[in-house]
């Protein structure tokens, strides 16, 4: 309950009220646009500077490599299982939903963890950027696959796959792309860089979220009856899928000795499902798919229920299982 007190959370609550409500409250797309790049922004630059004071060690390589594994295995493993109760099409686009990440989800958890005094390591905002484009791949792979089943072997006419603009598109992405630049010029300055930006990167950035998060509360509640007259099957994905999937993050990152903090924010980012970057790449790279189903399910169900439930009931659980009991 004291998680929802957060005024971000609260903010968020209010605009799927707005949302919900019809009220006529809204965000211009120009202001939500600054807003998402100026937290990527802060982001990066705060894991540079932690970066700078930390040093590249092993438990950085460790949280990468595990970041890695699991932007791989768990679009798989969800496609695996999808293909059985949706179209073809449908199940890649919405295991490569879940199999990315969702910067927003992350950004909430990292202030959420601020707030209540839990350490963790700068660079997993790199781990972030690693493991939103993997999915994007096999999605696209997999469409690939499809289509030329689908024409008895041929290719599909019209639908040349341009690899090379597809990888450009998905690696060089302008969202990831500031995160990451942010992240070296943060590492580049170190503590030098951080007293200068400490206004911008810590004062603001609070106030920042909350109205970022008003405007995702809003998209949410308006997204989520494009999923009216689906199959119950979508719903429980759409719920029990980041819970499988933060589970799984918290067995691999204990089994590998991860820090708590972690720990903590990789079964953040495994839980959570993209609902920008992936869609973005799947409505011109697979137009087959439809586009109600894996984007309401993402912005409509399990965004909203990683920011309430789903980051406090994560980081509890690292702090319990790999802090020796402890809760936060």
């Amino acid at each position: 309950m004291q998680a929802l007190l957060d005024p971000a959370i609260l903010f968020f609550l209010l605009g799927v009220c707005a949302g919900l409500l019809r009220s006529n409250l809204e965000v211009p797309p120009a202001v939500s646009r600054f807003l998402a790049l100026y937290l990527l922004m802060a982001l990066g630059l705060k894991g540079g500077f932690a970066l700078a004071q930390s040093g590249w060690t092993a438990e950085v390589a460790k949280a990468m490599v595990l970041a890695l594994v699991l932007s791989v295995a768990i679009p798989a493993m969800g496609y695996g299982l999808l293909r059985r109760k949706l179209a073809p099409f449908d199940a890649a686009a919405v295991a490569a939903t879940y199999g990315s990440v969702s910067a927003v989800t992350f950004i909430t958890a990292v202030q959420y963890m601020e707030a209540n005094g839990h350490a963790f390591g700068g660079h997993m905002a790199a781990a972030m950027a690693l493991m939103e484009s993997p999915a994007i791949i096999l999605a696209i792979a997999l469409a690939a696959r499809l289509r030329k089943h689908n024409q008895g072997g041929a290719s599909a006419p019209g639908r040349p796959m341009q690899w090379k603009s597809i990888l450009h598109e998905s690696l060089t992405d302008g969202a990831q792309f500031l995160l990451l630049g942010s992240m070296v010029i943060g590492y580049m300055t170190g503590s030098d860089g951080k007293l200068a930006m400490d206004p911008f990167t810590g004062g603001l950035f609070k106030g920042m979220l909350a109205f970022f998060l008003l405007d995702m509360g809003m998209s949410a509640a308006r997204n989520a009856p494009k999923l009216a007259g689906q199959s119950w099957w979508i719903y429980a994905y759409a719920v029990g899928a980041p819970l499988v999937h933060a589970a799984l993050a918290l067995g691999l990152g204990l089994w590998w000795g991860l820090a708590v903090g972690d720990l903590a924010l990789l079964m953040v980012l495994a839980a959570s499902a993209s609902y920008i970057a992936v869609p973005a790449v799947l409505k011109h790279a697979m137009p087959e798919a439809n586009a109600a189903i894996y984007f309401g399910m993402s912005l409509g169900i399990t965004l909203p229920l990683n920011l309430v439930v789903g980051i406090p009931l994560y980081v509890k659980l690292a702090l319990w299982t790999a802090g020796g009991g402890t809760s936060p």
